[in-house]
């Protein structure tokens, strides 16, 4: 297998809301929900670099699609992480998300490796760890 990720999927209880966070509160580009037409299909895709989409999809439809009954889920399943270039930035991020409806986990901080670094969960409890580590690109 090559080890590549074009397509991250997360499931959300609330598509039109989910979206309005992400478009609305942290500024991710997106062209709406697309697919209503489908039993099942409505999805919202948001660029995230060159090659790399979040897409956002009812929880109900994608178990639906895999046949995996919708049991919940656990807000330590994984975590998404943006890293930025200072720890301002990581203030900024957090005040971003926070104000667009996040629920901050916790707060930014220094880190035990000499980097910067807080937690907010998105409106369906998906934790994003936004940090500033002055390793990162010797790792």
């Amino acid at each position: 297998m090559k080890p590549t990720l074009s397509v991250l999927t997360l499931g959300v209880t609330n598509l039109p809301r989910a979206v309005a966070f992400y478009r609305d509160g942290l500024g991710l580009p997106t062209n709406g929900i697309i697919g209503e037409e489908f039993e099942n299909g409505a999805v919202a895709f948001f660029q995230l670099q060159p090659g790399l989409r979040l897409a956002l999809w009812p929880r109900q439809s994608m178990a639906h699609d895999t046949g995996l009954p919708d049991e919940g889920s656990s807000t330590l399943a994984f975590t998404l992480g943006h890293n930025v270039d200072s720890q301002a930035e990581v203030d900024t991020v957090m005040q971003q998300a926070e104000k667009a409806g996040a629920r901050i986990i916790k707060p930014a901080q220094p880190t035990f490796y000499g980097g910067y670094a807080g937690y907010f969960a998105d409106p369906d409890g998906h934790l994003w760890e936004v940090v500033w580590n002055p390793h990162l690109d010797t790792l």
